[in-house]
């Protein structure tokens, strides 16, 4: 299929779905104006997700929920570049917030095709996309920080299955997900990134502890999770045993390729800021101008570059990094924008709309800076793995 067919394709099966957002009513004033990249509700969540498995289910049975998966596990066998234009298109839409599916499309999908059994990937794929199944991902750790090898959660053999004992935190979307990617020490005499075994953990198994974290916003996106004796069977071992850190590498590779390419770049949060700007100023000084031509350019070149290094499909390389980088460096410039037009009524709610609502991009990006990685971390990530710059004093 050509990309313009499924390009018209798409726009019919959308469009019997839901209307294009110019008809919805999106103009300045109207509607909702947050303008959050992230799901921050606290209150809703439940509707939502009805909903976007409604719009999901709808996609699979026109067989667009997994336009670039294999044809065995409910794809459609196209190419990423079809995947692009699929989104174009649902982006010209309104439709209900995905974030909510990111984890399980954009990370564990990729990561099941590439380290997954048979059996888990006919079990699990197509309901992931469609979400049936919602996952989370379970890797950080309070005592860990950024070394995410030096985690303490323990997995011991338990008969044909294991027992899992530790916590994990900033886990987005734990309380609303079904199943965890988790990863856990195997082995405590070997190295610690080869001791490592990675784990699809049940979220309602008994033993399992989910606290959210109330955040900035106000909202509670992220989440503690405490295993205390949770069994998994080994059938949910994902990899070989103390082989776990090739997988988490690859996870983290298609979650830093997701934040890139889908969250906070599209051209309607430019728009957005755009059209604050001339609401705010009336006329636009010379210094906000400058300010919003350079924004532009910057999204512009970070969906460039994310395209260029996704071109080639397979597992993306350690060069993604540097999307996630530019995702978050282009989102800080736009709370920088916003505040400077704003003044006092970026911290100080008017009522007037579209204009405290920045706040909360704001006060939600160092969340999104630490997700998938510290910018510190990705940095030394791109100097020693792409530019081949001495290794970091460890």
């Amino acid at each position: 299929m050509s990309e313009q067919d499924l390009r018209q394709r798409a726009t019919d099966v959308i469009g019997a779905f839901a209307p294009r957002r110019a008809d919805a009513g999106n103009a300045w004033g109207e509607g909702e104006d947050r303008v959050s990249v992230v799901a921050e509700r606290s209150e809703g969540e439940a509707e939502e997700i009805a909903e976007l498995r409604r719009y999901r289910a709808h996609l699979d049975a026109h067989g667009l929920a997994w336009v670039e998966g294999p044809a065995a596990y409910g794809g459609a066998g196209l190419t990423t570049r079809h995947a692009d234009v699929l989104r174009e298109v649902e982006a010209e839409h309104d439709l209900p917030d995905d974030a909510y599916l990111r984890f399980s499309a954009s990370t564990l999908c990729p990561t099941l095709l590439e380290h997954g059994t048979d059996e888990q990937r006919a079990r699990l794929l197509r309901r992931l996309r469609t979400a049936e199944i919602i996952a989370c991902q379970l890797y950080s750790e309070p005592g860990a920080g950024s070394d995410l090898a030096g985690l303490s959660t323990r997995a011991e053999r338990d008969g044909e299955g294991w027992r899992l004992n530790g916590q994990k935190v900033w886990s987005s979307g734990a309380h609303y997900s079904d199943l965890g990617l988790c990863i856990a020490r195997t082995d405590a005499d070997k190295p610690k990134h080869a001791g490592l075994t990675t784990f699809l953990v049940d979220l309602r198994a008994p033993g399992v502890e989910i606290r959210p974290i109330r955040q900035l916003t106000g909202g509670a996106s992220f989440d503690e999770v405490f295993l205390t004796d949770v069994h998994v069977p080994d059938s949910a071992r994902v990899g070989e045993v103390d082989g776990g850190w090739s997988v988490v590498v690859t996870s983290l590779l298609n979650e830093r390729s997701a934040i890139g390419r889908e969250v906070g770049v599209d051209a309607a949060l430019v728009d957005r800021l755009v059209d604050l700007a001339r609401h705010v100023q009336q006329p636009v000084d010379d210094r906000t101008r400058d300010q919003l031509a350079d924004v532009v350019v910057r999204a512009w070149a970070a969906q460039l570059t994310t395209a260029r290094f996704l071109d080639g499909g397979g597992t993306p390389g350690p060069e993604l990094a540097m999307t996630k980088l530019l995702t978050t460096d282009l989102l800080r410039q736009m709370s920088d924008v916003a505040a400077d037009v704003l003044g006092a009524g970026h911290v100080a709610d008017t009522g007037a709309w579209g204009t405290y609502a920045w706040s909360e991009l704001t006060l939600g990006l160092p969340g999104l800076r630490v997700g998938g990685g510290t910018d510190e971390i990705l940095k030394n990530a791109v100097g020693e793995r792409v530019l081949h710059l001495p290794k970091d004093a460890r």
